[in-house]
């Protein structure tokens, strides 16, 4: 009996040590973060492949300059980027040559790949021009968010536009989210009404929005899921209600719209560099009170996904940095 009490005492001194230990850890790291000074320094500069000559880098706060921007985080995807760009230049170009006032970029953001991602990014830059598909070396790998962050501060578009390079998304699907943007400016600031609007407001102007879903799809995802993986997937639903609160059900969809306004106060406050910045960005709409819409997208499972159970780990380090950060004040968010 005396044995098992040290042991059950020896536990819980470990136990109690290592709590703490997470405990300091996480309050470290979030007033390392307080600051916002763990990004990726802006690179002044885009270079034309073709002319080698400088392209003036835009900022999110500059006005736009292109009806719609398409930003793609590419890690190590020389294989699976190729078709998906295929894909959404073939559409870009269609609906230009329909609609001449449509205009359009597609950034695709390098993080940090060690494949040949960035010669099929710039082969694509050679061949469509760096009008239309520009390409952001971040260096090293940061992480999908960071990837994100940065396309989304030195794109032009009056809507933006993340998606993932494996073309999961039929990116004719944008229209869905597109339309609701313009459904919800016209129903709140009247846009688009000339007799009731400012005729000067652009879209851009608006803050709103709109995030694809795959919750529609999510009875037949557990029914073909191995139990563990649901259990696992039904506890991360749940931190992540705890963290930023209910409204939008699949918060991790990569298919998300942002006009220009709702990006430039989102992605110059976002922390979160991984996975979750997801779940930042929708406790940041919150706290902006920017319009979130949440619409259901066509979605296929593409194989060599970055995502896996040992991403849960640091999914769940991520929610409590930002919990700590926001909660107590020591992360500010800039207005």
């Amino acid at each position: 009996m005396g044995f098992v009490w040290m042991m059950f005492q020896s536990l819980f001194i470990f136990a109690s040590i290592f709590a703490l230990g997470l405990l300091a850890a996480i309050v470290f790291e979030t007033i390392r973060r307080k600051y916002n000074h763990t990004h990726v320094e802006a690179p002044p500069i885009f270079e034309d492949p073709n002319s080698l000559k400088p392209v003036p880098c835009p900022q999110i706060l500059d006005p736009a300059e292109k009806y719609i921007s398409l930003i793609i985080p590419a890690y190590n995807e020389e294989h699976r980027l190729p078709g998906a760009l295929d894909e959404t230049l073939n559409y870009l170009q269609q609906r230009a040559e329909k609609d001449k006032s449509f205009s359009y970029e597609v950034v695709i953001v390098d993080d940090g790949s060690v494949d040949g991602t960035k010669r099929v990014a710039f082969d694509f830059a050679k061949r469509y021009t760096v009008e239309n598909v520009r390409v952001i070396l971040l260096g090293r790998n940061h992480g999908k968010g960071e990837a994100i962050r940065k396309g989304m501060l030195h794109s032009r578009g009056e809507l933006l536009l993340m998606l993932d390079a494996d073309g999961a998304t039929k990116v004719s699907d944008l229209e869905k989210l597109e339309n609701q943007i313009l459904v919800v400016a016209k129903k709140e600031h009247k846009f688009g009404d000339s007799a009731a609007s400012d005729s000067t407001l652009r879209i851009s102007d608006i803050p709103i929005a709109a995030f694809g879903s795959r919750a529609h799809l999510e009875e037949k995802a557990l029914a073909t899921r191995k139990w563990y993986r649901n259990f696992l997937m039904k506890g991360f639903h749940m931190v992540v209600l705890l963290a930023a609160g209910s409204g939008i059900r699949d918060t991790q969809c990569g298919f998300k719209m942002f006009t220009r306004a709702a990006a430039r106060k989102l992605f110059t406050n976002i922390r979160l560099k991984r996975w979750c910045f997801d779940v930042e960005v929708v406790y940041l709409c919150k706290w902006f009170h920017v319009p979130m819409i949440e619409i259901s997208v066509n979605w296929t499972e593409i194989p060599g996904s970055k995502v896996n159970l040992l991403s849960i780990p640091n999914m769940l380090w991520e929610m409590a940095l930002m919990s700590l950060g926001y909660r107590s004040g020591i992360w500010k968010i800039y207005t």
